[in-house]
């Protein structure tokens, strides 16, 4: 396994459902040489999935962490929360082809899962893939400033 040619800070998340998915994850962040830290839940209690995601995607709007992972039943439900907070672009990806686009063309900085979707073994490979993507830019610059610019428009009192 290779180790990570950029030390990026990636905080991780989820619900009671992918307690056990989060936990192999952390570990395998760590192993691909990532700095990662834990938002919970810590113990597979039941907690509510959107407090969670709202912290990671406020982690990284404030700039703390540079990517994040998201985890619970399907991977929807950690979506849609992170996506309420303004400036975040998380993307569901169940497929490495999904998880590099949500990077090279949509410069997503959060990937959710689903672990009653997906294994842990893909669930690895789609986290290396995200990890190791960059936003590419060209026409796809265009497409994230006008989403940057519709949501500029809404939260603007």
């Amino acid at each position: 396994m290779s180790s990570a040619t950029s030390s990026l800070r990636v905080a991780i998340g989820g619900d009671e459902a992918a307690y056990d998915l989060k936990e192999i994850l952390i570990g395998y962040i760590r192993e691909l040489g990532y700095e990662v830290e834990d938002f919970g839940t810590f113990n597979a209690q039941p907690v509510l999935y959107p407090d969670v995601a709202f912290e990671v995607a406020t982690a990284i709007k404030e700039g703390r962490f540079d990517r994040a992972v998201l985890v619970c039943g399907t991977g929807i439900g950690v979506a849609i929360s992170a996506n309420k907070v303004p400036g975040i672009r998380a993307a569901q990806a169940h497929d490495t082809y999904s998880a590099a686009k949500a990077r090279t063309s949509n410069n997503a900085q959060i990937v959710t899962l689903g672990s009653r979707v997906i294994g842990p073994e893909l669930a690895k490979s789609i986290v290396a893939t995200f990890l190791g993507s960059n936003f590419s830019g060209g026409n796809s610059e265009l497409k994230i400033a006008k989403i940057d610019e519709y949501e500029s428009r809404l939260n603007t009192p």
